[in-house]
């Protein structure tokens, strides 16, 4: 389809700091934004779920946000500035001619069905030579590969990286617990053979280059004194910068019978796939602990007319540490109206053998002996960081096991290796000290901040954490809440439609909310730029406005 230029709006209705999503031609749609008195335009639709932009955030700095997730975008060249954004958006051309704003476009990447913008990446890649070795293959290492290649499209005065993979299939987790998918290629970041051909990523698995399948190869320990990791306790790989981005592996109860054929964690393609084919109609589930990925696996299972759903929890209210005893109160009166059964404020026992089959658990037992029969049993009890093999490797490690990293993401004392996500303690801005955060979305920004630092255009981690989960509806969630001192809340939680602001004396560390978009995400661009109404000044009522005045091109 041809480029065509097109008249889309008057110009006197688009006011600086507005955003309005406009037809372009037969079908399709494009985001005229302004700021500074300057008209920008670019794809209308989120590349990450669809979500309209117009609906999102538009703030002075040139940034626009996703009203849904969080992902975020350059509004003058449609590039990523934030995950959970998989792919760039179009960037259009925009003129005013007699009062009218003309917008030049290629009409086929104005519809919504491609709405992505494949990033201009070179392909001279230096596949030669130590390069960046990246252990992990979760939504960090993807999105350091991308950054990293990114930014080296325009850093023509450094030397390029090749990037080398290991370990595991690079593929997404969030959408296993939220809708148990089975289908490897439905939460593949990438096919690999485009990383491989498009990104100049040298791939060592040691099998078929398929999606799904578990690498055989791999890393088994680090020397930071030589720069070398070593492979499978034999192979040395040599590296200039290495980027640590194993993630968590779920963590196991010491309790009888956990290691029983029925009894499982949700962390992979191949979880999702043994708990799926157990979990039929007319089959018993036992969930063990309350947090996101056990409620969000309820949800996804609560339609499948099993014979009973049972939660046991350690705390009163499911996500209570998190959101509060009334709002927790709230989700487990709604998860109740679907039929599911709570045990709070309980520890479990053991898990009890089959009579029949001893290598499968017939149900478990709980503290004062109560029996709950089970079909299947799957424990959502937290995950720990999967650092093992960095022990004797000269990087310390916390009791916790993750690594502490600084502003930069740098592991202390060594300026060439980075850790990410679920194994890294950083500095939070939003509670200024060190936390570790178990998100993936949190993991896939510091690897995009570790991919510009080793490009050379590194700058001190400021992400505000944005979490979802779908619980009867959507709650959003934005900064870091642990520890929080009151929470104010504005609405009606047993309706499932609120706001909460959770604080720390008179500072607003985190905000929820239920059927009030995109206002955590609002607030998500306030905690960034340090303008957070005060805890006094919410509950009095104050309305506020982020900036979008001040943008300089």
């Amino acid at each position: 389809m041809s480029t065509i230029t097109i008249p889309v709006l008057d110009e006197n209705e688009l006011q600086n700091g507005q955003m309005k999503e406009v037809d372009f031609g037969q079908g399709g749609k494009v985001l005229l934004s302004k700021l500074a008195n300057k008209i920008h335009t670019t794809s209308a639709f989120c590349t990450h779920y669809g979500a309209p932009l117009a609906k999102g955030i538009l703030v002075a700095d040139g940034r626009v946000t996703c009203p849904w997730h969080g992902a975020c975008f350059n509004i003058c060249t449609g590039d990523i500035e934030d995950a959970p954004a998989p792919n760039a958006i179009h960037s259009f051309k925009a003129e005013v001619k007699d009062g009218k704003i003309y917008v030049t476009a290629n009409q086929s990447d104005t519809l919504k069905e491609n709405k992505s913008r494949f990033p201009t990446l070179r392909t001279n890649y230096i596949t030669e030579g130590p390069g960046v070795v990246i252990v992990g293959g979760g939504a960090g290492a993807l999105h350091a590969i991308e950054s990293l290649r990114e930014v080296l499209t325009v850093t023509t005065s450094r030397s390029l990286f090749s990037a080398r993979r290991l370990m595991l299939p690079l593929t997404g987790g969030t959408r296993l617990s939220k809708a148990l998918i089975t289908d490897a290629s439905k939460v593949e970041w990438r096919p690999l053979v485009e990383l491989e051909n498009k990104f100049g990523v040298l791939f060592r698995t040691g099998v078929e280059l398929t999606t799904w399948i578990y690498a055989i190869q791999t890393v088994t320990g680090v020397i930071t004194k030589s720069n070398q990791v070593i492979i499978d306790g034999e192979e040395k790989l040599a590296y200039e910068h290495l980027v640590l981005a194993t993630g968590g592996t779920p963590r196991r109860l010491p309790i009888p019978g956990f290691d029983l054929q029925n009894v499982h964690t949700l962390r992979h393609v191949q979880d999702a796939q043994k708990i799926d084919a157990n979990l039929q109609e007319g089959k018993r589930l036992v969930v063990i602990g309350s947090s996101f990925i056990s409620m969000e696996l309820v949800v996804a299972v609560s339609k499948r007319k099993l014979a009973s759903i049972d939660v046991i929890a350690l705390e009163d209210y499911p996500f209570e540490r998190v959101l509060g005893v009334e709002i927790g109160k709230a989700l487990k009166e709604f998860h109740e109206s679907q039929g599911i059964k709570f045990h709070p404020s309980t520890k479990v026992n053991k898990i009890q053998a089959s009579d029949v089959d001893p290598s499968l658990a017939s149900g478990v037992e709980i503290e004062g002996g109560t029996f709950i029969p089970a079909d299947v049993i799957v424990a959502g009890v937290g995950v720990v960081p999967a650092t093992d093999f960095l022990k004797g490797s000269g990087i310390p490690l916390e009791r916790d096991g993750s690594v502490t990293v600084d502003e930069l993401l740098r592991v202390a004392d060594l300026e060439n290796v980075y850790a990410l996500g679920d194994i890294a303690t950083y500095p939070d801005k939003t509670l200024g000290e060190p936390r570790r955060i178990e998100h993936w979305n949190v993991a896939s920004n510091h690897g995009r901040a570790i991919g510009r630092t080793i490009a050379g255009r590194g700058e001190p981690f400021n992400k505000i954490p944005v979490f979802w989960s779908a619980q009867g509806q959507q709650l959003r969630y934005t900064g870091n809440g642990v520890g929080f001192e009151d929470v104010i809340i504005k609405g009606k939680p047993s309706e499932l439609k609120f706001v909460a602001y959770y604080t720390k004396g008179n500072k607003v560390i985190a905000v929820a909310s239920m059927q009030a978009d995109p206002l955590v995400m609002k607030c998500s661009e306030l905690l960034r730029l340090g303008k957070m109404p005060s805890a006094s000044e919410i509950r009095a009522g104050k309305v506020w406005a982020l900036p979008t005045h001040s943008f300089k091109y």
